[in-house]
């Protein structure tokens, strides 16, 4: 996601979810092959065997409409050590549809089939290359023309979000409605959209018909939530001591500016708010403060503070 799971966060998260991998924020490609700096910027974990610090494989995304580019840029990043290329055909931003990326090209199975068989074709048998769709864009008219596209261009497996564009992230996700494509599809199916409890989970898997899940806002705002699914658990197993932690490990990651991180933070925190009733204590504390040294010590106090 877009401004979300930025490398520091892929390291906070898999320091302690119990993820099977995880993807990058995606790559635009348009009309040239991108510099490795590009690459390392978006994907630092190339430098680790495509894993972050605790082991969990990392997806290169790819977002464009260019058959040449997109296959030239997963062939370069695959050398760079990809362990697999996944390609974004949900973003459902203005800017990136008015563009031709995401979502907007749910409205062309044809050219959904002719992107991800380019990249198949360019890169290694062994590599997998997956994709992530929505329903559809405005309607559902081609959802299952951009399955079948997906499974026919030689996809290894299909993430579906749960809404079309025009249904943008406002609840609920319709997961009932990607049972139809895992019951068409030979590929693997993965369900995603909306899962912020065990209990989400556990719905949408039966609704769905998927084992699988993918989960994006939901492990930001709880980050032991893919520990809570696993265990079946519908208790949250962190308690504040350990979120504390968590999020000084975030505060000391390498950013590129201070007021960047500040954001980022502030941002992460803000989510945190819907779960945790001291995350919003401390968000009235640290919204105004611009230092980040001030803010580790607020996080700090919460630990003998009662708040």
């Amino acid at each position: 996601m877009e401004g979300l799971t930025d490398p520091i966060m892929r390291d906070t998260l898999t320091s302690v979810g119990d993820f099977d991998w995880c993807v990058t924020e995606f790559i635009r490609v348009t009309d040239s092959i991108l510099p490795d700096h590009i690459y390392y910027s978006f994907c630092p974990e190339l430098k680790n065997d495509g894993k972050t610090a605790a082991g969990t494989p990392v997806h290169v995304q790819f977002l464009g409409n260019n058959p040449d580019m997109l296959a030239a840029n997963a062939a370069k990043v695959v050398e760079l050590g990809a362990p697999a290329i996944d390609l974004n055909f949900g973003c459902p931003a203005k800017t990136v549809n008015r563009h031709r990326g995401g979502s907007v090209l749910l409205d062309e199975p044809d050219v959904v089939h002719l992107l991800i068989k380019a990249v198949r074709d360019a890169v290694p048998a062994h590599i997998p290359v997956s994709a992530k769709m929505r329903l559809g864009y405005l309607d559902e008219n081609h959802t299952m023309e951009n399955a079948h596209a997906v499974e026919d261009a030689g996809a290894s497996w299909l993430t579906v979000h749960a809404r079309t564009k025009a249904d943008g992230y406002t609840p609920p996700a319709y997961w009932e409605k990607i049972l139809p494509i895992k019951e068409a599809l030979k590929i693997n199916v993965i369900a995603n959209g909306e899962i912020w409890s065990n209990a989400d989970a556990r719905a949408c898997q039966q609704q769905s018909g998927c084992e699988d899940l993918m989960i994006g806002r939901g492990a930001v705002t709880t980050p032991d939530l893919t520990q809570c699914i696993r265990q079946n658990m519908d208790e949250a197993l962190f308690n504040w001591e350990q979120l504390v932690d968590l999020q000084i490990r975030f505060l000391n990651g390498q950013a590129k500016t201070e007021i960047g991180m500040v954001g980022r933070y502030k941002q992460w925190l803000g989510m945190m708010t819907k779960a945790y009733p001291q995350a919003k204590e401390l968000w009235d504390q640290v919204k105004r403060i611009k230092a980040l040294d001030e803010i580790v010590q607020q996080l700090e106090h919460t630990r003998s503070d009662t708040i």
